[in-house]
């Protein structure tokens, strides 16, 4: 469905200036409308201090309360519930001061249920419309006739406009409850905040990176919550950073600051910026950026000589341009940008000439209809080629343009036509296409070229070295997943072993080379490269408990290395911590799941010792996508305080290539409960060795939030806390609803339960339709974003709902956070991120008991 970048905890979207792009996709949402129903009176309590004394509290309390009457709500806080099936309970959120300690019962919001709600799998129902697809149009599976009905009683939360006084006024008092649990782990959140602040350089800059007579990266300031994107003149071929560490001197002598983000920022409640663009001049910048969260782009260009910025409009109208991505043509007159469907899709392809004009000309060069096909626009290295790409998740296909011809050409050629579940990418060089594809139905992608011609696929030749040996031949020895063509070499980026490679091929001794570093298990990626005449490359290296670095290696001998930066990490001492990688067999007695762990050693000793330490689970396992053995600086709270962490590396993720992750026993499809199973199975294995259920917590996040949902209603008896970040849970009913923005195009990832071949098999393991009743559940911290187009706001609240109603008498507390001004990447400005990155981990660490 939807290409998103995404990393783990730091949900940033990474501009080309910046380090390496983590590329991997995430879910959708679910349906329906909402009623009224009786009226009630609602009351709200917030205390405000954990330190405060009993009779302050009680002020505080008193002048908190609120009395509200409404006509029309969706929510009980009163103790006599309408009916039998909305139990309240209530938890006590203890706080202590020198001279007492005060138990206070705090009552959730009670969601109203709709029994008779349902979603209909299968054919459309009497009431469909039917231009709305209930399978791909390639599909032959069988849809389910008569349709079958799935129990939706929640379904009315689902508002499209986000408008609904109802429903927000019910989420308004979820985040209430929600606070009202915390508010005696202010002291606490603080404490993680400023360890947080103390782990990061504010102020600091990313790795110059050369661009035809510039060297351009971004900066950060101390206090100021975005990026500043710079410039400086490029004098030589290499560069020393000779910095005092403030803000007020440049990096680079003749430093210039082009879109300082937090200038765009004011005023406004989120801000994200997509892509930036410098024109082949260099004398403009074109830009996108979203102020809702909603991933609705607007297009700038700014004259970087006069300062005028213009936000692009719509030709011949008055609105302003919504874009997904952008990118300059030949020189400075002709812009291409892509535009989204009403389905949030990005689907095509325009060039605009004469951008500044009164009067643009925007022409549409291709169109992609099949929903199944996310599509995305490139330009070649070289600058030769515009690119167009329509993919699922199986299939892809690639049209070309050629920059020379782009102002007497606007027909598109196509590489390769579209084939069934055949995957290619392209890139050019010397004249050929570079393709690395599963062509054949290779299990790994193989490295091909042709001539760059159209209908080249019958072309296409394994590249080989000089012995004759493919390159990458498509096997399972190691896979393959991106492509640099330079004037001289070939880098190539994939996996070998579960871990991250980096190859370098020469084209004229035609030898290739793997890059090798010293840690057995780490991370490592190309910066960003903009110039195909190089003689060396640059790459960003980091490990569990190294921080990152880019390090320069030369082409001719990987061995010529210089360290340009290392990241800062105030504080940290890397031999206080240590790292494994090991391997968990799984259910299966066969497939052996790896796993990265990382701890201080003073926790190590006490294991060693026999004694019981909490530990702290990471996953994803979708799309893919790779859970790397990366630093991350906001783990050094959890470690510090005694935990263990661990990332899994289950099945579902590409760790171990596409067969971790495709048909017959990866992680998709009819085989998607290998995901969850590996999961608990590791849980398992750390409750085995190191830890207790009562000191274990999980945590995942869009499509890893469906891990945990899942995991959980599995083995509920196996966790004390879970974190579920924007989750993806109800499965089910959002992969029947093609009128959920996305949802046909995750088919291909899901499969579709409106056929008999996938409907019983999701439903197994759906968590909205699989929480257990009479079951201990554990502590659930969920969170979401208003404006998320990618897993709707609805999921995490229908969620939480089901969670509390299937055991009213669950100890542990259900809780939900909802950002009402963000999106999918929860907050844009990074002071924000990290207060809300302390609320979550607050609340871990008071379920384990470890607040203290």
């Amino acid at each position: 469905m939807l290409y998103m970048f995404f990393q783990p905890h730091l949900h940033y979207a990474i501009d080309s200036c910046s380090l390496k792009l983590f590329a991997t996709s995430s879910p959708i949402a679910s349906p329906t409308t909402a009623t009224g129903h009786l009226a009630h009176t609602l009351l709200f309590f917030s205390f405000y201090s954990a330190a405060s004394t009993l009779t302050t509290m009680l002020k505080a309390a008193s002048a908190a309360l609120v009395l509200i009457s409404r006509s029309s709500h969706s929510f009980l806080t009163h103790h006599t519930p309408r009916r039998s099936n909305h139990l309240c309970f209530t938890h006590k959120m203890s706080t202590q001061t020198e001279a007492t300690k005060n138990d206070v019962a705090i009552t959730p919001p009670v969601c109203r249920r709709d029994e008779e709600k349902v979603c209909f799998a299968g054919v459309g129902p009497a009431d469909w419309d039917a231009k709305m697809p209930r399978q791909s149009n390639d599909s032959s599976e069988k849809l389910l006739d008569p349709p079958v009905a799935i129990p939706d009683p929640y379904g009315w939360l689902r508002d499209d406009k986000r408008e609904n006084k109802e429903i927000l006024d019910y989420l308004r008092a979820e985040n209430e409850y929600s606070k009202s649990m915390t508010t005696h782990l202010k002291g606490l959140q603080d404490s993680l905040y400023e360890e947080f602040l103390s782990s990061l350089q504010e102020t600091d800059y990313t790795t110059p990176r050369s661009r035809e007579g510039f060297w351009y990266y971004t900066r950060t300031f101390q206090g100021e919550s975005y990026t500043a994107y710079c410039r400086a003149p490029k004098i030589s071929d290499t560069f020393s950073i000779n910095w005092d560490g403030t803000k007020e001197s440049p990096i680079m002598p003749g430093e210039e600051i082009y879109l300082n983000v937090n200038e765009l920022a004011k005023g406004k409640s989120y801000c994200s910026v997509g892509s930036v663009k410098p024109s082949p001049s260099h004398k403009c910048i074109a830009y996108a950026v979203d102020f809702s969260g909603d991933e609705k782009y607007e297009m700038h260009v700014r004259n970087l000589e006069t300062g005028e910025d213009v936000a692009l409009k719509e030709a011949g109208g008055d609105d302003l341009l919504e874009i997904d991505g952008l990118l300059w043509g030949k020189d400075d007159d002709i812009l291409y940008y892509m535009t989204m469907d009403e389905f949030h899709r990005p689907y095509r392809l325009y060039q605009r000439k004469d951008w500044n004009s009164d009067a643009p000309k925007d022409t549409l060069l291709k169109e992609e209809l099949d929903d199944l096909f996310w599509c995305g626009s490139y330009k070649s290295l070289d600058g030769k080629y515009i690119f167009f790409e329509a993919a699922s998740k199986e299939t892809s296909e690639v049209w070309f343009l050629s920059t020379e011809d782009e102002t007497s050409v606007t027909e598109m050629q196509c590489i390769a036509l579209r084939r069934n579940k055949v995957l290619y990418e392209v890139e050019h060089g010397d004249d050929n296409w570079y393709v690395w594809t599963n062509v054949d139905g290779s299990p790994n992608m193989k490295l091909m070229k042709s001539p760059a011609k159209a209908d080249s696929a019958a072309d296409w030749m394994l590249v080989e070295d000089a012995n004759g040996t493919p390159l990458f031949d498509g096997s399972l020895a190691k896979s393959l997943d991106s492509v640099t063509v330079l004037n001289t070499h070939v880098v190539i980026e994939g996996r070998e072993g579960g871990i991250p490679r980096v190859w370098v091929f020469s084209k004229d001794e035609k030898n290739m080379k793997m890059l090798s570093f010293d840690e057995a298990a780490y991370d490592v990626g190309t910066l960003a490269q903009f110039e195909a005449d190089t003689k060396s490359i640059a790459v960003s290296y980091d490990s569990l408990v190294t921080p990152p670095s880019s390090i320069e290696i030369s082409l001719d001998d990987d061995s010529q290395r210089t360290v340009l930066k290392t990241k800062a990490v105030p504080g940290y001492n890397k031999g206080d911590y240590g790292c494994d990688r090991m391997e968990v067999l799984s259910r299966d007695g066969e497939t052996k799941i790896p796993i990265s762990v990382v701890y201080s050693n003073e926790t190590m000793e006490k294991v060693k010792a026999g004694e019981r330490v909490p530990v702290h689970l990471y996953g994803y396992g979708s799309y893919g996508a790779c859970m790397e053995a990366d630093f991350d600086s906001t783990r050094l709270p959890l470690i510090k305080r005694g935990m263990i962490y661990v990332i899994a590396h289950i099945r579902g993720g590409g760790e171990m290539g596409r067969q971790w992750y495709e048909e017959p026993n990866g992680g998709k499809y009819l085989c998607k409960k290998n995901t969850f199973n590996d999961f608990v199975d590791v849980a398992k294995f750390l409750v085995d060795t190191w830890t207790t259920p009562e000191m274990l917590s999980c945590e995942g996040r869009s499509a890893g939030g469906l891990l945990i949902g899942a995991s959980i209603n599995q083995a509920p008896e196996l966790f004390k806390c879970a974190i579920l970040g924007v989750p993806f849970v109800d499965v089910a009913v959002t992969m029947t609803d093609s009128t959920i923005p996305l949802t046909s195009g995750e088919w291909v990832e899901w499969g579709n339960p409106n056929e008999e071949k996938y409907h019983q098999y999701m439903m197994e393991y759906s968590p909205m339709n699989n929480v257990q009743k009479g079951k201990t559940y554990p502590a659930c911290w969920l969170t979401g974003g208003l404006n998320d187009p990618r897993v709707a706001y609805w999921e995490p609240a229908k969620f939480t709902a089901t969670l509390r109603h299937a055991n009213p008498d669950n100890e542990n507390p259900i809780c939900m956070k909802l950002d009402l001004s963000a999106g999918h990447f929860s907050a844009s400005d990074r002071y924000k991120y990290l207060r809300e990155l302390a609320y979550d981990y607050s609340f871990l660490l008071d379920q384990l008991k470890l607040a203290n």
